[in-house]
C-alpha cells in the first residue's frame, strides 16, 4: 500500500523575510510569492484561487521570474553541510525544469538575464559561489568563487547578457560574462569616501540583503539602495559613483528598489514606509508607512499624470496594494492580505461548524472565513509587562469555542484566561491568576518569569472550563452569566500541561503533561482515576470518538494506543522516524486521524489499521496544531513558520481493487 500525496488546497500567509519575494507576473495577472517549502501562484483580484508549485524540502529563500514570463526559479534554505537545490519551473505547465545542485546551505538570490537565456545564482555566507546557468539545459557554464562581502545582490543589464552586476558591504562590482569561453571578469566600481557597512539591528541582518540595486533602462546607471538608508547612482560606464540621495535618509535601511513607469525611484524601507524619490533630485516627495518592514515592491500599472499602483509585501506578512495619485500627490495603502508572521500555537474549530476557525499565536488571536479564505477578526492583549516578554502583544497559547458559539475562551502567556465574543472580539470576562506565575530558572542570567495558561478545554454544557497550566495544575472553573470561579485545583503534573481532552457526558478528562504522565481525572469528584506513565513528553491526547481508546503522541515519536478504562497501552506504531510528534487529531466518524510534528509532514492515518495513507509536505518549520475540519472536508495545520495550510481531507483507505483471487472463506467451512 503506497503512501499518496494529500492534496493542498489553498495556503493563508506569506514569506514577508525574503527580501523580493512578492512579485507580479508580466501577464499582470498573478501574484508569486513563498510560504514555507510551497510556491503560490495567486489570482490577482481572488484570494480563493491559488495555485502551489512543490519540490522544495525545506524553507523557499528566493524567488525569481524572467522577463518574458516563461520561466521561473526559485532557491532554498538547506542545512549546514547539504546542498541547497534550485529548481527552474515552466509558468505555463506549472511543472519542474531543471533542478541544479551546486551551492550548498542557502540560495541568497537569483536572476534571469534580459533574454531568459541565462540565469545567474549567489550562495550565503556559507557558500560564496557565484554561478552561471543556462536556462534550457541547466548547465553551469562558469563560475567564481566570492568572498563573503562581494555577492550578497545581483542584476544583470538590461540591454545585453554580458554584463552583471554585484553588490555588497562597501564593494560595487562589474562582472564582464563570456559565456563561450566560461570565464567571468570582475571590475571594482569607485564610489570614493562613501563607504557602506552594515550597521542595521539583527533581524535586519538576518533576513535581508545589504544593499539592492536596479538599472536604467539604458544601462548606463545603476541605483543602490544600502543599510545607512541612502541611495547611491553609479554609472556603469567609467564604473563611479555620480549622486546619491534622499535626505534626511530612510530609516533602517533600503531593503528594495523599484522603477515606477515614469523613471522616478520607490524604495522600501526597515522602518516600514514606502518612499517615492525623484530623479535626478533624489529628493523624497512622498512617504506611506506601512506594518512591518517593506521587503517587496512590484508595479501593477500606470495612469495618467504620473500615477501609477503597486504592490508592498512586508516583513509582518501583509501584502498591501499602494496607489499614487500624481495629480494630488497622494498614496494611499489597501490591505489585501494578512496573516500570521511568527509561530502558531492552537487551532479551533466551533462545534459542528466548518465555515470558520481561529488560530492563536505569539501575537494575537485571528478568525478565518474558511470559505472566503480571509481574516474577519482579530484580537490582540496589549503587554504590560516588559520583563516578562520582548513582544508587543501578550502570546495566546491556547484557545478554544464554547460548543453553545458563544464565546473564544483563550490562555495567555500572563497566567490569566480571557473569553471574547466571537462576532466583534469584544473582552466578555476575565479570569486572573488562572495559573501561577514560575520564577527564572535556576542559574539563569536574567529574571523573567515563564508562565501562561497552555491548554484549555470545555465541557459540551459550556459551564465549565479546564485548564493546564504551565506549572503543572489542572483547575475547573464553573462559568455563570454574572460571575465565575474556581471549583477544584487538581495537582498531579510537575512539568507544564500541554492538552487536556473533555469527555462527552462531562464524567471525566484527561491532561498531558512534559512529565511524561498522561492523568484522567474525575470531574465529579474533582479526583485522579487513572494515570498513564512513559518515557516521554506528552504533546497531544484526544479520545476516540466512541470512548474506549484513548490516542498519544510526544517527544518519543510514538503514536500510541491506550484501553480508556485502564489505561494499558493496545498499539504503537512509528509516527516519525526523524523528530518529536507534536499533534494529533482524529476525524469525527472515527475512522481516521492525522498528524504533525518535527518532521514538518502532514499524516492521515486509517484508525484501524494504522497505516498512513497520504502525507502532505508544505511546512517550513515545526507543525504545532492541526485539525479535521468538523465536516471532514479540510485539514488545517499552522505551525511554527506562520503558515495555514488547508489541505483536502481524503477517506485513509488503499486505491487498489480487491485482489479477486483471495479467498475469505474459512477452510473449515462447508463448501
Amino acid at each position: 500500500m503506497s503512501v499518496r500525496p494529500l492534496p493542498l488546497q489553498a495556503c493563508l500567509g506569506f514569506g514577508g523575510t525574503v527580501a523580493n519575494g512578492l512579485i507580479l507576473h508580466p501577464d499582470k495577472k498573478t501574484l508569486i510569492y513563498p510560504l514555507g517549502t510551497t510556491i503560490v501562484l495567486r489570482d490577482r483580484g481572488d484570494l480563493t484561487k491559488q495555485e502551489f508549485l512543490q519540490g522544495h524540502n525545506n524553507q523557499v529563500s528566493c524567488v525569481t521570474v524572467s522577463r518574458s514570463g516563461r520561466y521561473m526559479a526559485s532557491g532554498q534554505i538547506s542545512p549546514m553541510g547539504f546542498s541547497a537545490p534550485i529548481i527552474i519551473w515552466d509558468y505555463a505547465s506549472r511543472k519542474l525544469v531543471h533542478k541544479l545542485i551546486l551551492h550548498k546551505v542557502k540560495i541568497q538570490g537569483l536572476d534571469f538575464s534580459f533574454d531568459d537565456e541565462l540565469l545567474t545564482s549567489w550562495g550565503g555566507t556559507d557558500d560564496c559561489k557565484l554561478v552561471i546557468w543556462r536556462t534550457k539545459t541547466g548547465e553551469a557554464i562558469c563560475g567564481s568563487p566570492t568572498p563573503v562581502d562581494y555577492a550578497i545582490a545581483a542584476k544583470w543589464a538590461n540591454l545585453t547578457r554580458n554584463t552583471l552586476i554585484t553588490t555588497a558591504d562597501m564593494k560595487i562590482n562589474v562582472w564582464e560574462v563570456d559565456a563561450e569561453n566560461r570565464k567571468l571578469y570582475p571590475s571594482i566600481c569607485d564610489t570614493g569616501k562613501r563607504k557602506r557597512v552594515n550597521q542595521c539591528v539583527s533581524i535586519v541582518s538576518q533576513f535581508f540583503h545589504a544593499c539592492l540595486q536596479v538599472i536604467d533602462d539604458k544601462d548606463e546607471y545603476m541605483y543602490v539602495g544600502t543599510r545607512s538608508g541612502d541611495i547611491m547612482q553609479v554609472s556603469l560606464g567609467p564604473k563611479m559613483y555620480r549622486a546619491g540621495g534622499p535626505l534626511p535618509m530612510i530609516e533602517l535601511g533600503v531593503l528594495c528598489l523599484q522603477f515606477t513607469p515614469f523613471k522616478d525611484l520607490v524604495c522600501g524601507g526597515g522602518d516600514g514606509t514606502v518612499n517615492l524619490v525623484r530623479l535626478p533630485s533624489f529628493k523624497n516627495v512622498k512617504k506611506l508607512k506601512l506594518q512591518g518592514g517593506v521587503t517587496s515592491l512590484t508595479v501593477a500599472g500606470q495612469g495618467d499624470r504620473g500615477s501609477f499602483e503597486l504592490y508592498a509585501g512586508t516583513a509582518m506578512a501583509q501584502i498591501y496594494l499602494v496607489k499614487y495619485d500624481g495629480a494630488t500627490n497622494a498614496m494611499t495603502a489597501m490591505l489585501i492580505q494578512r496573516c500570521h508572521f511568527n509561530k502558531i500555537n492552537d487551532i479551533a474549530f466551533p462545534m459542528k461548524y466548518s465555515d470558520l476557525f481561529c488560530t492563536a499565536s505569539t501575537n494575537d488571536i485571528r478568525m478565518w472565513n474558511l470559505k472566503e479564505m480571509k481574516e474577519i477578526l482579530r484580537i490582540e492583549v496589549p503587554n504590560s509587562e516588559c520583563e516578562a516578554k520582548d513582544s508587543l502583544n501578550q502570546e495566546c497559547h491556547c484557545c478554544a469555542f464554547m460548543p453553545d458559539g458563544k464565546t473564544i475562551i483563550s490562555g495567555w502567556s500572563d497566567g490569566r484566561i480571557r473569553a471574547f465574543a466571537p462576532q466583534t472580539g469584544k473582552l466578555q470576562y476575565t479570569i486572573v491568576n488562572a495559573h501561577q506565575k514560575m520564577g527564572g530558572y535556576v542559574g539563569a542570567v536574567d529574571t523573567k518569569c515563564f508562565q501562561g495558561v497552555y491548554a484549555i478545554a470545555t465541557t459540551s454544557d459550556s459551564l465549565r472550563i479546564v485548564s493546564g497550566g504551565v506549572e503543572g495544575n489542572v483547575r475547573v472553573w464553573r462559568i455563570g452569566s454574572q460571575s465565575h470561579s474556581m471549583l477544584a485545583s487538581m495537582k498531579a503534573h510537575t512539568q507544564a500541561c500541554t492538552y487536556i481532552a473533555v469527555k462527552k457526558d462531562n464524567s471525566e478528562c484527561v491532561s498531558c503533561s512534559n512529565d511524561g504522565s498522561c492523568m484522567v481525572w474525575d470531574l465529579t469528584k474533582y479526583t485522579r482515576n487513572n494515570s498513564i506513565e512513559a518515557n516521554n513528553f506528552f504533546k497531544s491526547v484526544n479520545y476516540h470518538p466512541d470512548e474506549s481508546q484513548l490516542l498519544t503522541c510526544g517527544t518519543d515519536r510514538k503514536i500510541t494506543f491506550w484501553d480508556a478504562y485502564d489505561c494499558q497501552p493496545i498499539r504503537v506504531i512509528d509516527g516519525s522516524l526523524s523528530a518529536d510528534m507534536l499533534s494529533l487529531d482524529i476525524s469525527p466518524d472515527g475512522e481516521g486521524f492525522v498528524s504533525g510534528g518535527g518532521d514538518r509532514e502532514v499524516k492521515l492515518w486509517n484508525y484501524d489499521e494504522g497505516h498512513c495513507y497520504f502525507v502532505g509536505l508544505g511546512h517550513s518549520s515545526k507543525i504545532s496544531r492541526i485539525k479535521i475540519s468538523p465536516n471532514m472536508q479540510k485539514v488545517v495545520s499552522v505551525g511554527e513558520d506562520g503558515a495555514i495550510l488547508i489541505w483536502d481531507y481524503k477517506k485513509p483507505i488503499s486505491d487498489s481493487p480487491p485482489d479477486k483471487n483471495v479467498n475469505f472463506k474459512s477452510p473449515n467451512s462447508p463448501e
